[in-house]
């Protein structure tokens, strides 16, 4: 994503070789700008920002528990409970999403 690349110049971290053209730099996952002399052109991006969600489709949850496990027990696993609907998994993972 675009706003990934916008690191401070004297933040950026090199990620690439000494005359890397922009299409190498890009296909390696990297962010690039020629400007500034002295910096690097080829750089790593900001990590992207995720967050984890319970899914509310009782359909897509993956189970992370056992029967019979209790919501404290689920929790400590780090996962989500609901004791809703029957036939799913009530413990299961959380999905990420980006923000």
């Amino acid at each position: 994503a675009r706003c990934q690349c916008k690191v401070a110049p004297r933040e950026r971290k090199n990620c690439g070789h000494p005359g890397i053209s922009a299409v190498e730099c890009r296909k390696a996952g990297c962010c690039f700008e020629a400007s500034g002399s002295g910096l690097p052109r080829c750089f790593s991006p900001k990590p992207k920002k995720v967050r984890k969600v319970c899914p509310n489709n009782p359909d897509t949850r993956m189970n992370c528990g056992f029967p019979g496990i209790t919501a404290k027990q689920c929790e400590r696993k780090g996962c989500c409970f609901r004791a809703y609907p029957a036939g799913v998994p009530w413990c299961f993972y959380h999905h990420v999403v980006e923000q």
